[in-house]
């Protein structure tokens, strides 16, 4: 990890992952951190540990925090910044970016710097995952199956991923999903898919949930039930055009419940991270704990 110099303190600190999304863009935009030291302070952690343990350490330095890395990055600096004062920005590297393109955050550094300067911030929701944060979509299904396979994989990118993703849903077969809500059994069927959303989309503008806010104080529940693969590129289109729950074999539900999922299947991603959760699984909306760096392009208004 590389430490920013003391007289820095006070200004945006920028948490570089230096291994995030393709390399020639990262090393350049490395070099423009560090030619900015002047409007910035910088580090690069190669961690998850370092970068917790050093925005710990540094918290009463500076007011924004950005995330220059992809959603991975994205999700362990803003689990730092959870019921705090300090703002959230992102600088977008990663191979998806689908918090940065929902709340409007390009690979620009003046405009990002600009917006840092103006200090304004939104307040969003974060969804509780088994006791883990996310900020984006969750869930278990081919994108959670997908995330696993891809965790493994030495090369990284996005035909890398689209390959994947077209393996693995040749081979996908549907797993059993019970939800109790306020108490009541809403859900018990074999899915294909089981997304849990804060926000629209994967990452690369594949919208899985069109309608979900993430200030509205709301889970988005959306499933897809097994459907004949023939479907698959028509499925494709639609969630790229924003008209996934158009489909007879999508059901959405919107709540501000706490939900219970029980299920016969372990393999969960948070944020695109694969993980394995065994047992009842609690899913809980937490309202307006997290503060965004308003840009031009995040500017959300609750769902009334």
């Amino acid at each position: 990890m590389k430490i920013p110099p003391t007289e820095n303190s006070g200004k945006a600190l920028f948490i570089l992952n230096p291994t995030a999304g393709v390399q020639p863009v990262n090393f350049i935009v490395s070099l423009d951190l560090e030619r900015r030291k002047n409007e910035l302070s910088v580090c690069k952690s190669m961690t998850k540990a370092d970068t917790g343990s050093f925005i710990r350490q540094n918290f009463e330095k500076h007011n924004v925090y950005i995330a220059a890395g992809g959603d991975g990055t994205v999700h362990t600096v803003a689990s730092e910044l959870v019921g705090s004062e300090k703002i959230l920005g992102v600088l977008p590297l990663g191979s998806g970016n689908g918090f940065a393109k929902e709340f409007g955050f390009k690979l620009n550094l003046r405009s990002l710097l600009s917006d840092i300067r103006r200090e304004d911030s939104m307040d969003i929701d974060v969804i509780e995952i088994d006791g883990k944060m996310c900020l984006n979509v969750a869930g278990i299904g081919l994108d959670s199956f997908v995330a696993h396979s891809f965790n493994d994989l030495k090369l990284r990118g996005f035909l890398q991923y689209v390959w994947l993703t077209f393996k693995t849903f040749l081979q996908l077969r549907p797993f059993h999903v019970k939800i109790t809500c306020d108490g009541e059994v809403i859900v018990s069927e074999e899915l294909f898919v089981l997304t849990i959303a804060n926000t629209r989309q994967f990452g690369n503008n594949a919208f899985i949930a069109p309608d979900a806010v993430p200030n509205d104080g709301k889970i988005d529940l959306v499933l897809i039930k097994p459907f004949p693969k023939i479907f698959g590129p028509v499925f494709v289109i639609r969630l790229f055009t924003k008209r996934i729950n158009r489909s007879k074999y999508v059901w959405h539900i919107r709540t501000d419940k706490e939900i219970i999922i029980e299920t016969d299947e372990n393999r969960f991603h948070v944020d695109g991270e694969p993980l394995c959760i065994s047992g009842e699984v609690v899913v809980r909306i937490k309202k307006e704990v997290l503060k965004v760096l308003k840009t031009s392009g995040n500017k959300f208004l609750p769902r009334t």
